[in-house]
């Protein structure tokens, strides 16, 4: 298997892709410690977040040119994401019913399962291995995924509210986005150059703040809570379904004889660690946003090691089969 530049995965590739996460995490650690960012940042970059930068990014994301000849791929992808997104919700249930857990973080571990971060971290692998065809296959396996975090990943954080408030799951701005993109995907228009260069530059700043928060959060963590976490059970089964499990039950495709450029995307995507966008939930809808944190530093962490395992496994696959396309 070979990527962009015909040079094979390293490690060190990697590791440069995610070291900026890290960077922002600690800008928020510090800025949190010396109260440059004072007790009430967190709830206003939440809000930024929800409501203006992460909607910006998914019609960035979504204005690409749909032709025929992405009917098929298309067709794939959403098969794959529809595949592993229900396996993943029908896994965290039970695995949710069953950990003995307070009230505030059973949603939260159910999340860390089911939503990864298929944003930045799987757009840098994505354009490592493809370029920007990487690019466009990410943003079309996403589409469902986008659909499902900003529904039924606020009904895992509201369900247990006296009435459910269907407007907040349908009518807010990440679905209202996702079905404004995706109609502007299958258009034969784009966005003008003025409001594509907007989203653009809005959307980018989701993972900074995200990442900003994360790190903002954990500052006020006392250490006990982290030798605490380090040591919570149920953190490492998480990090072991969505790092590796449950992307690696999307090798099934092969018996179907999915392209494997598209079988790559979709794996290494799915495997990618725990969404900001639980953090930022939790925080919002009064969820434990420590736990929320330290389970997303935790996957990210190990990604590290799992990225570059569901890779090796890739590459002897098609080393063994021999199908590229």
């Amino acid at each position: 298997m070979k990527i962009k530049g015909g040079l094979p995965l390293s490690i060190s590739a990697f590791l440069l892709a995610m070291s900026p996460l890290y960077v922002m995490a600690a800008v928020g650690f510090v800025g949190r410690r010396l109260n440059v960012l004072g007790g009430g940042a967190n709830a206003v970059i939440t809000q930024l977040m929800l409501y203006i930068t992460l909607p910006a990014l998914i019609l960035f994301s979504l204005d690409t040119t749909f032709t025929t000849g992405l009917l098929g791929d298309f067709a794939w992808l959403v098969a794959m994401s529809v595949f592993v997104l229900a396996l993943s919700v029908f896994t965290a249930s039970r695995l949710r019913r069953r950990a003995q857990l307070p009230a505030g973080q059973k949603s939260v571990y159910e999340s860390l399962i089911v939503f990864g971060n298929q944003g930045f971290i799987g757009f840098a692998v994505s354009y490592i291995l493809m370029g920007e065809q990487g690019i466009v296959y990410l943003t079309l396996f996403n589409i469902c995924y986008l659909v499902l975090i900003w529904t039924y990943g606020i009904h895992l954080f509201t369900r247990d509210e006296p009435s459910v408030n269907w407007r907040v799951l349908f009518l807010n701005p990440g679905i209202l986005a996702t079905v404004v993109g995706v109609i502007m995907l299958v258009l034969p228009i784009g966005w003008p150059e003025i409001l594509s260069a907007t989203f653009e530059d809005v959307g980018k700043m989701t993972i900074p703040l995200s990442m900003i928060l994360i790190g903002s959060l954990l500052a006020e963590t006392r250490m006990s809570d982290l030798r605490k976490f380090s040591r919570n059970v149920h953190l490492w089964i998480a990090s072991s379904f969505k790092l590796l499990i449950l992307p690696l039950t999307l090798l099934i495709f092969l018996l179907f004889g999915v392209p494997f450029p598209l079988l790559v995307i979709a794996v290494l995507t799915a495997g990618m660690p725990s969404a900001a966008t639980t953090t930022v939930y939790a925080q919002k809808f009064g969820g434990d946003a420590v736990f929320a944190s330290y389970g997303v530093i935790h996957s990210t962490i190990f990604c590290v090691l799992t990225i570059p395992l569901l890779y090796g496994i890739l590459q002897w696959l098609y080393g063994w089969t021999g199908i590229w396309g």
